[in-house]
């Protein structure tokens, strides 16, 4: 079925906003600009301050929640499921799970290339799995095992293509490469925790998505923002890049933007474009399918990969476009892209079926249309 013209601006949405995220925070980490006190000009290195720059973009999901609830409110048939009523801290777990991940990533982001940081992050799909038989007693079908291997596989060859990329690189030496590599699947490790206590204690309580993610980033926004204080006088040595030395120097991170205005417009595209990605990712799942928001998820990392070579901010190579594949092939598998494909084969549909603990009519169902298919087809 053809897609409407507001499916396809929606699906474009997703892709161009996911695509600005990750590279308008890459963006701000290449500044370089003098901090306070006319301190000797260094690199916009402030992970922290761009995380809660990410939470504000996630906070205006809440506005946005409550602007589209009075809209709905005053139209004569009120379509929209606003939810039940919660307690917010429900949210308050996940919201610190999200706000660890975070952080640790745009320290990682500092530290390795825009494509890599984005194909890693696909990490995510074997630790959730992982934690989901382990929590919330899910059975994993063989075909999503084989993802979690297959991404695994892909995992180390996109590390591969770093550890050869580091020997020859300028702009980062091969120890920082590595170590953002891993602090990326560091990260993912948390972010697979914030997703299964979200489905455990959250999603049950049929919360609007907006609303949901508006609610972390009002958690995330106000305990990072007050984090900032203490991180300004804890030292750790050559850990961090600004004059000070300690864990975030927010005040040299506002003198930089002095210095260099267009460091504000890098840190408001991460804002403004998060903000839209959340409305649209969740649009299209509801308008069209999550499978098709974990394809456009997965088309992003192209754009980050193209935009990246165009920018001349990392060289091409080969091993990237191997593990790339990996990745995708790992998730399709994990995530049951191939399931169609498979149902149009009679004599594998009804494995599939067996696989999944489809019943015995639905069983029939399906062979009875993966013959229909066979015979059209010849």
């Amino acid at each position: 079925m053809a897609w409407s013209k507001y499916q396809l601006f929606l699906a474009g949405l997703m892709l161009t906003t996911g695509s600005i995220n990750t590279l308008s925070a890459k963006w701000a980490d290449m500044f370089s600009a003098k901090g306070c006190k006319d301190s000797d000009e260094h690199t916009f290195s402030h992970p922290f301050v761009q995380a809660v720059g990410m939470f504000l973009g996630e906070l205006s999901c809440l506005v946005v929640f409550h602007i589209l609830l009075c809209h709905d409110r005053r139209a004569p048939v009120p379509r929209m499921n606003a939810g039940q009523s919660f307690n917010a801290l429900l949210f308050l777990p996940p919201a610190l799970c999200d706000m660890t991940a975070t952080s640790i990533m745009y320290v990682a982001l500092n530290m390795t290339s825009a494509s890599s940081f984005q194909m890693l992050r696909g990490a995510v799909i074997i630790f959730t799995g992982l934690l989901s038989v382990a929590f919330l007693g899910r059975r994993l079908v063989v075909s999503q095992w084989l993802g979690i291997l297959i991404t695994i596989l892909g995992l180390v060859v996109v590390g591969l293509a770093d550890f050869f990329s580091g020997h020859r690189d300028e702009t980062h030496k091969l120890s920082d490469i590595l170590t953002g590599d891993l602090l990326i699947i560091m990260a993912q490790v948390i972010a697979a925790v914030q997703m299964v206590l979200e489905e455990k204690f959250v999603y049950k309580h049929d919360v609007h998505p907006l609303r949901a993610v508006g609610t972390e980033g009002f958690f995330g926004f106000i305990i990072l923002s007050l984090l900032l204080i203490p991180m300004f006088l804890i030292p750790v040595g050559g850990f961090s890049s600004n004059p000070r030395h300690v864990l975030e120097d927010a005040l040299d991170a506002f003198c930089q933007i002095g210095h260099q205005p267009l460091i504000i417009l890098a840190l408001l595209g991460n804002t403004i474009s998060i903000a839209f990605f959340n409305f649209a990712g969740i649009s299209v799942t509801k308008e069209i399918s999550a499978t098709t928001r974990m394809v456009l998820d997965s088309l992003r990392t192209v754009v980050i990969w193209a935009a990246s070579l165009m920018l001349g901010w990392e060289s091409f190579h080969g091993l990237q476009v191997l593990g790339f594949i990996i990745l995708l092939v790992g998730a399709a598998l994990y995530n049951g892209l191939h399931r169609p494909l498979v149902a149009r084969i009679p004599c594998c549909a009804g494995m599939m079926l067996e696989e999944e603990g489809g019943n015995p009519a639905e069983r029939e169902r399906l062979l009875a249309d993966g013959r229909v298919q066979a015979d059209e087809q010849s």
